[in-house]
């Protein structure tokens, strides 16, 4: 019982640095001057050059399947990084962020089918409560126009792909070495951001010296501290409470976005933030259960 309240206890506090280190990334990115789809291709070609020597030294042979789950977790990390991303052009980082943490819907749809894990009534009253409050925060956006309607449709797309991607790291993570799981998945997102780079023309150069900062440090913090925590807390709790654990970075990106963007934020925010909040805790209370095999 001990062990299993402290493997819980590990796991709630690698969310909450997650979550933190995380919530920097759509700042970081309006920060930089540079193509969207260039800052995420290098934020994942980075980490994979900073992770690679701990995988390297972790690597063990892999069953075929296993190997190409993996992959397939980090194609998915690649398109979730280029809708969301490019979102972040089209709407507010409030709108973008909100939305594109919707996953915990499509998790909660999802996981019995890909992880055997319903999501039972507390799961869908944390769900509930959190979009609850994501419409509070969103809602006003609409009137932006079609850009922003746009903006919020690639960012709802960066959370579907985000769901998936997570749910697969629960259903493979235990089978593999945690730093060759994310060498797997930070390098094959970086191969499917370079084929979309490659398809979109997009310029690799040329950007401002204070842009490759920027990327640096979306690579180091958000990506490797928070994607890679994300990552190790997914093997130990089910992915919805990983997912819903995440809607704490656009409550914490809307303050940043106010503070540096000069960004207002809803007069119904502080609402919408405690519903989220609320469903947060709820989901850290989410039995625990075992992934499903491969």
């Amino acid at each position: 019982m001990n062990g299993a309240r402290q493997r819980d206890t590990r796991a709630t506090i690698a969310l909450i640095v997650a979550v933190l280190a995380v919530s920097w990334g759509a700042i970081l990115v309006r920060l930089c001057d540079a193509p969207k789809l260039a800052i995420a291709f290098y934020r994942l070609l980075l980490s994979t050059l900073i992770v690679a020597p701990a995988g390297a030294l972790a690597w063990r042979p892999l069953t075929r399947r296993a190997g190409w789950t993996a992959m397939a977790a980090g194609a998915l990390l690649g398109l979730h990084f280029a809708s969301w991303i490019s979102s972040l052009s089209l709407t507010s980082v409030a709108s973008s962020v909100m939305l594109v943490s919707t996953q915990p819907v499509f998790t909660a749809v999802l996981s019995p089918w890909l992880l055997g894990e319903r999501a039972g009534r507390r799961g869908w009253a944390a769900v509930a409560l959190a979009l609850a409050g994501a419409g509070l925060l969103t809602g006003a956006d609409l009137q932006f126009g079609p850009q922003a309607l746009l903006g919020d449709g690639l960012a709802l797309a960066g959370a579907l792909t985000a769901s998936l991607y997570l749910m697969l790291g629960r259903r493979v993570g235990v089978q593999i070495p945690f730093p060759q799981y994310v060498s797997l998945v930070y390098g094959s997102g970086a191969v499917a951001l370079a084929l979309l780079v490659a398809l979109g023309g997009v310029a690799l150069s040329g950007f401002p010296a204070a842009s490759w900062l920027w990327i640096a440090l979306i690579a180091v913090g958000p990506n490797v501290l928070g994607h890679s925590l994300l990552n190790w807390s997914v093997r130990r709790v089910p992915a919805l409470v990983v997912n819903v654990a995440t809607l704490g970075e656009p409550v914490l990106a809307t303050f940043y976005a106010a503070w540096i963007f000069d960004e207002r934020r809803a007069p119904a925010f502080y609402a919408g933030a405690g519903l989220i909040a609320a469903g947060i805790m709820l989901a850290l209370g989410h039995p625990r259960s075992a992934p499903s095999s491969l």
